[in-house]
């Protein structure tokens, strides 16, 4: 289950990828957007300021973020990223920290390439930091009872993987950046993670357990990332992106 206030926690950090991301497509008055993967909404609607005249599509496997983006204007729907399809009129489909959660979204990716008419764009970011030490304590706190909640060891592809998976497409456009985040808080990267990669923990534990993870956790990330004389901490954040024009 998604929380939409804790994601919304860091909602300025999580917003810049995305507003980098959709400005490297280059759609002039495309006829319909995709959200794909749209959360709490927050972010969509800068869709229909950016391309007003364009039917804007947005949705999310998660009930309680769809619930919050209605709430927020959007027009969102619950829907599975595995076998959503673009319809034909479709010219930009947008993907903002989705795919990480989709073992095959290669494969995914691939299928909605076939579908999209020449011209239209794809853009997609997801997380690039899972050989980070947030992550690597995540699962060492963890332990082996628990292995079976975690994704892959590395859910998404290198740069160049990507690049290749759009090769064909007109236009390929894949870059990484490392956004060094200054946090705020007694605890506040162990607070980013219970927003996103702690969720299926979360959702496998007791309320008694994961209070109980949360404490044994909060030391080791608090070592890993020093809180600053100012009480500030430093959080570096990779992220990978592709855009593409079919």
């Amino acid at each position: 289950m998604w929380d939409p206030a804790q994601y919304l926690a860091f909602a300025d950090h999580r917003a810049r990828p995305f507003y980098e991301l959709v400005g490297r497509v280059r759609a002039s008055s495309p006829r319909r957007v995709v959200d794909v993967g749209c959360g709490p909404g927050n972010l969509t609607a800068s869709l229909s300021s950016r391309w007003p005249s364009a039917v804007i599509e947005a949705f999310d496997s998660s009930v309680e973020m769809v619930e919050a983006a209605q709430a927020a204007g959007v027009d969102a729907r619950v829907d599975d990223v595995t076998t959503w399809k673009p319809l034909p009129d479709t010219d930009v489909v947008v993907s903002n920290a989705v795919l990480q959660w989709v073992p095959s979204h290669p494969a995914v990716v691939s299928s909605w390439l076939s579908a999209l008419s020449s011209g239209a764009w794809l853009a997609f970011q997801v997380p690039g930091n899972y050989r980070d030490p947030s992550h690597r304590l995540i699962r060492e706190v963890a332990g082996a009872s628990l292995e079976h909640v975690f994704r892959a060891e590395k859910p998404v592809l290198d740069p160049v993987a990507y690049a290749d998976l759009l090769g064909d497409c007109s236009t390929v456009d894949v870059w990484e950046t490392t956004y060094v985040q200054r946090l705020d808080g007694p605890d506040p990267v162990l607070e980013w993670v219970t927003g996103t990669a702690l969720r299926p923990v979360r959702a496998a534990l007791s309320v008694e357990d994961w209070e109980a993870y949360r404490a044994e956790l909060a030391p080791r990330l608090r070592e890993a990332y020093p809180r600053r004389a100012d009480g500030t901490t430093w959080f570096p954040f990779r992220r990978i992106f592709a855009v593409a024009q079919v």
